[in-house]
């Protein structure tokens, strides 16, 4: 289904305590498959209790590039679900293992 030159990264957080993602998955998880030739953004998944969400946060990531900074600023613009800052630690947390993973030599 994915082309060899892509990777799969879990960015993770913790979710509010009162929020039902919490209590489903006990922690929010955002999964991110990356093209690693050029970062580009080809699938993400994430621990949402409702589909439109997946929807919704699948069409703020794919087709761009991982280290985009104005993903996190559309998130903030654009996503007012409950788990908006456990969307962007999360997505911080995927970027930093993306970029480990891409330094590291071949």
């Amino acid at each position: 289904m994915y082309d060899k030159n892509t990777i799969f990264i879990i960015g993770d957080a913790k979710a509010s305590q009162n929020n039902p993602i919490t209590k489903k998955y006990n922690q929010y998880f955002l999964a991110i498959v990356v093209d690693q030739t050029d970062g580009k953004i080809i699938d993400v998944e994430c621990s949402a209790t409702v589909d439109i969400t997946k929807h919704f946060v699948r069409s703020l990531f794919i087709g761009r590039h991982i280290d985009d900074p104005s993903i996190v600023e559309d998130i903030s613009q654009r996503y007012f679900g409950s788990s908006q800052k456990a969307l962007i630690v999360a997505f911080n947390d995927a970027q930093k293992k993306y970029q480990a993973i891409t330094a590291l030599p071949n």
